[in-house]
């Protein structure tokens, strides 16, 4: 519990830096919405991931590469002190990506730990765990981070963040069991890496099981690209909306996640997957009527709420859906392909959301988010059972 916990939290304050915090700080700066839009494209290097995850298969241990990775990533978060006190936009975007590269190869070496040393039913049974941890990273990162940063200075948001970043690479060489080393020789190094993949892709109805990880997150992640500046237009300012977003809602995203993991682990994913999808693609118009009625905080607040919830419902779900997905000794390469595709629809759709809004307008913008998440919903109600392994007990 405690290192699966901690792990994932590492896992996603990176994440929440790159994704979240990138956004506060380019809104705060005055970008347009078409920036803000194309910072989605922070997204490719979990897009690529796959492309260097048999490495972490074929050399050192899962143990040593989140270590290291933990250490390179404080650093990073350190270097953006600088552009933040000068406001340097470009600077600040070259950073970003170094941190999403190191990330990326972060959440590989978590997410590989995580499937090598647990057994299956152990992996479905904490599900809620690492989906909470991840989130509550996102309180920190979107809540905490951004509201220091309103009332003392972005300055202070980094430091904390490298901070956190190097104290949790400490805990972690100290709490985590040892991994073993995978040392295969050097003759076989690429046939390894061909069979990774070649083994992914001759699973059972593997066409519909990508076209669902691709397409899953897409109309969520659209909605997402422009939350932070909606909430700008509304006039709500940096400490606010790192109350709205990143405490409210991740807290509510929390509690999502976690009961997700409970609904599966009892329910199994095969019942579970099309009511919980639902329930995902049903908070986004929430946002269109938002945009409509300009309504109180209270009211914003509910809809933010509500919308984490349901997304922490369907993380739960999709992260099940992908660890069943690896199998044989090449599970960390699986996840990697996996949760490479599932971000695709972020960045892709993410990174044309600032345009589409500038020209239809936030209402309009959210009903087509809607619409974007309609086909996983009717491939979450057509799932063959030859998708699901049976239920975890």
């Amino acid at each position: 519990m405690a290192w699966t916990a901690s792990t994932y939290f590492a896992e996603g304050l990176p994440f929440s830096l790159v994704q979240q915090v990138s956004v506060q700080f380019f809104t705060a700066a005055g970008a347009s919405l078409q920036v803000i839009g194309l910072l989605s494209l922070f997204g490719l290097p979990w897009n690529l991931k796959f492309a260097w995850s048999p490495l972490l298969d074929l050399f050192a241990n899962k143990k040593r590469w989140l270590l290291i990775m933990e250490l390179l990533l404080g650093g990073a978060a350190a270097a953006l002190i600088w552009p933040a006190q000068q406001m340097d936009l470009d600077l600040a975007a070259k950073i970003f990506v170094l941190m999403a590269i190191l990330s990326a190869t972060h959440d590989m070496s978590v997410d590989g730990y995580y499937i090598q040393i647990l057994a299956d039913d152990a992996q479905a049974a904490f599900s809620g765990v690492r989906v909470a941890a991840y989130r509550v990273a996102m309180l920190v990162g979107n809540g905490g981070l951004v509201i220091l940063a309103g009332w003392v200075s972005w300055t202070a948001c980094f430091l904390a963040a490298a901070i956190m970043l190097w104290g949790l690479a400490l805990l972690h060489r100290r709490l985590l069991p040892p991994a073993p080393d995978a040392a295969p020789s050097d003759g076989q190094r690429w046939h390894e890496v061909r069979q990774a993949f070649h083994s992914y892709l001759q699973q059972p109805a593997i066409g519909l099981a990508l076209a669902f990880i691709l397409l899953f997150r897409a109309g969520d992640a659209m909605m997402f690209a422009m939350v932070t500046p909606f909430l700008d237009h509304l006039g709500y300012g940096l400490a606010a909306r790192g109350i709205l977003t990143g405490t409210v809602g991740t807290v509510t995203g929390v509690g999502g996640a976690l009961l997700g993991g409970v609904i599966i682990s009892r329910w199994g994913l095969r019942r579970a997957i099309f009511p919980l999808t639902l329930i995902q693609a049903l908070a986004i118009p929430a946002y269109a009527w938002l945009a409509w009625a300009v309504p109180s905080l209270f009211w914003v607040g509910a809809v933010v709420a509500f919308e984490q919830a349901a997304a922490g419902l369907g993380t739960a779900v999709l992260m099940v859906f992908l660890m069943q997905r690896c199998r044989g000794s090449y599970q960390a390469t699986h996840f990697a392909i996996g949760s490479a595709l599932m971000s695709v629809a972020a960045t892709v759709v993410g990174s044309l959301s600032g345009y589409i809004a500038a020209e239809v307008g936030f209402t309009r913008f959210f009903l087509l988010a809607f619409l974007a998440a309609l086909p996983s919903l009717a491939l979450a109600a057509r799932m063959p059972g030859a998708l699901f392994l049976p239920r975890c007990r």
